[in-house]
């Protein structure tokens, strides 16, 4: 029998049974057709590969990512993944829609549709993802019309703005879901939902939002599973307690694994999703347990029922690996075919419209746009209790502290003096000129400054500094290169990263990437940043869903109750 290719001595995953058999697999026009002990007796192949004993596996599948979290474009991660064993995701382009709206998503969408790996797009659900920020772009009922009509699409991506289910029956979110309940009732969406237990879980679940990504503990992943969530573990959420759980109990249909935010350096020095599975076993979970969920548990949530197994009739979509323990890769095959697992040099040049390389409409600043003033019931010589952001290594979640502070001349605190940092984001698409700043301390540097564009999710102009010179130096650098990342110490530029593309992603192949940003984030801790992700903990500083309090361009925001606070309390 005449087949494309025939793989030879291979140890084959039978999702079915989560076992390894010895076998053989047959291809024909890029789909397996058999899996069994025939071989080269009785098909002639065009290709006979010989796995030398390999283990064979379905290609990873990762349903909850965001590609501009790795800064770099579609193709660029796309053969980066492969590298990793990982053939199939879903990203949702909700931080390139806050730039630039529907035009950001069809241009990522558009950007993936020569890459190899497949990428079945989430519609971003959250743009902006409160009324409490100023974005570039917004997602209306309409666009995700548009982009449903017009576009491959996987499902609903992370609804974020969960306080908005629980209090507001009338408001954006809910409106959004009473749409799709409506019309596309068998549509999939995705959920965030940090926290969330009891009554509140239950009213995001009866709302139609059935997943969650988040941080996870034991006690609130057995009550999401128990009350019908499907889970997405990420690497935060992987503690001993959390593994042990899902190791002991009979939840394997219930989960799977997911990267949701890789950092370019370390999608290049250490992997993507194959990094947390080999994690997953150094944990003591079954290779063959910790291969269902990132291959068939994630295909069966996403509906994908061309892959994530390897059958007859599903795309031959694999992996070779000569370590089950280590997840060492020996060849990806994708289609049947062996995959291009370069770095991505050949993807030079630019590839999105003009427009999206001047995204930054901001006026340069100077030392008097980093004034922090208390409320102006103060008199010069008295105190203020001003409200602290509080960073703390091992989570982006922030906590609110209270600290005094003197009140010197027109009412301003002196904060270059006070031992704390200054956080400010000031609005960069020329839409309104809102600024905010709060003082900032933990886990952060502890000197100099660093301003970014890449800040979640509006994207705005971000900062942390230690003196205002130093801060002026930094953002108007960001500005001058229409994006980027800045890192000064006493008024020398230690670290700039351009970020072109609005704000958020370059162009650039991952190898020559990746060793700035690695260079940058150095250079954070060097300055005092002791955090195990120090730019995502950065850039979530703005993120106004991710608990307990956040800075926008409106202000301080109280993230649990979903409200815009002061900076003083008295």
């Amino acid at each position: 029998m005449q087949v494309d290719t025939l793989i030879v001595n291979a140890r084959i995953f039978n999702s079915y049974v989560k076992t390894f058999q010895f076998q053989n697999a047959a291809v024909v026009d890029g789909r397996f057709l058999y899996i069994g002990p025939k071989g080269e007796d009785y098909f002639t192949a065009g290709e006979v590969i010989d796995a030398g004993g390999c283990w064979m596996i379905p290609g990873l599948i990762d349903i909850h990512l965001h590609i501009e979290s790795s800064m770099v474009a579609p193709g660029t991660f796309s053969n980066a993944l492969l590298h990793h064993g990982v053939t199939t995701i879903v990203p949702e382009p909700h931080e390139m829609a806050n730039v630039f709206g529907l035009d950001g998503v069809k241009e990522m969408i558009h950007a993936s549709r020569d890459c190899l790996v497949d990428m079945f797009y989430a519609i971003p659900s959250s743009v902006p993802a409160t009324n409490m920020e100023t974005t570039g772009g917004a997602i209306t009922i309409s666009d995700m019309e548009t982009l449903l009509q017009t576009e491959p699409l996987a499902c609903m991506g992370e609804i974020m703005n969960y306080t908005d289910i629980i209090q507001k029956p009338e408001g954006r979110t809910n409106q959004l879901l009473q749409y799709f309940r409506e019309h596309y009732p068998d549509f999939i969406i995705e959920g965030h939902c940090p926290r969330l237990m009891d009554i509140d879980l239950q009213r995001v679940i009866h709302a139609g939002v059935d997943s969650d990504h988040t941080h996870q503990t034991v006690a609130g992943m057995e009550e999401r599973i128990k009350s019908g969530m499907f889970i997405e573990i990420q690497e935060k959420s992987m503690s001993p307690e959390v593994m042990d759980y899902l190791i002991q109990h009979e939840v394997k249909e219930h989960f799977c694994f997911v990267t949701d935010d890789v950092m370019p350096d370390s999608l290049y020095y250490r992997g993507h999703l194959d990094a947390v599975l080999k994690k997953a076993v150094d944990m003591g979970m079954a290779p063959e347990d910790v291969i269902y969920a990132a291959t068939y548990t994630p295909a069966q949530r996403m509906k994908f029922h061309d892959r994530g197994v390897i059958k007859p009739g599903t795309i031959a979509d694999f992996v070779l690996l000569n370590n089950l323990e280590t997840f060492e890769i020996e060849n990806v095959f994708k289609n049947g075919k062996r995959a291009n697992t370069e770095n991505g040099r050949e993807n030079l040049g630019r590839s999105f419209p003009a427009s999206f390389y001047q995204s930054v409409q901001l006026a340069p600043l100077s030392a008097d746009d980093f004034m922090l003033e208390a409320a102006n019931t103060h008199q010069p010589g008295s105190r203020t209790t001003q409200r602290v952001i509080k960073v703390k290594d091992g989570s982006t979640f922030t906590r609110e502290e209270q600290h005094s502070f003197s009140v010197q001349k027109h009412g301003r605190i002196s904060w270059e003096n006070s031992g704390f940092g200054l956080l400010s984001t000031f609005e960069r698409y020329g839409k309104n000129g809102n600024r905010a700043h709060v003082l900032i301390d933990g886990d952060i540097i502890k000197r100099g400054a660093i301003a970014t564009t890449y800040s979640h999710d509006n994207h705005n102009l971000l900062s942390i500094g230690h003196d205002a010179e130093d801060l002026v130096l930094a953002c108007n650098k960001v500005m001058e290169e229409q994006g980027g990342l800045c890192l000064v110490e006493s008024g020398e530029i230690l670290s700039f990263v351009p970020l072109p593309v609005g704000g958020i992603l370059t162009e650039d192949p991952l190898d020559t990437f990746a060793p700035k940003i690695k260079k940058l984030r150095q250079e954070m801790i060097r300055l005092g940043y002791r955090h195990y992700n120090p730019l995502m903990s950065l850039s979530t500083l703005s993120l106004a869903v991710s608990p307990a309090i956040k800075l926008t361009d409106h202000g301080l925001i109280d993230v649990n109750e979903g409200t815009i606070i002061s900076n003083t309390v008295n």
